[in-house]
């Protein structure tokens, strides 16, 4: 897990064009999802974190979002994961 915060811009975009990061997530709410979701562009950078993968994510409590990940989340609603 990356804190938004504690990486620089430029490292981050290496990080992404290389598919080290994947996943952006929401460290308050403990939500995860795709990094081209809307709801995530809107979340405030102290809270952003980022992922590798969607394991890495949930290994570390994050639920996927309901909104850019609705099967993964209704998997995870229903206990599935």
């Amino acid at each position: 897990m990356i804190q938004h915060q504690k990486i620089s811009d430029s490292e981050l975009l290496r990080k992404i064009k290389n598919a080290e990061i994947c996943f952006g997530g929401n460290q308050k709410l403990k939500i995860f999802g795709m990094l081209k979701c809307s709801s995530g562009k809107r979340m405030k950078r102290k809270n952003r974190v980022f992922f590798s993968s969607e394991n890495e994510a949930r290994q570390n409590g994050f639920r996927p979002c309901g909104h850019c990940m609705k099967t993964e989340y209704q998997n995870w609603k229903n206990g599935l994961v």
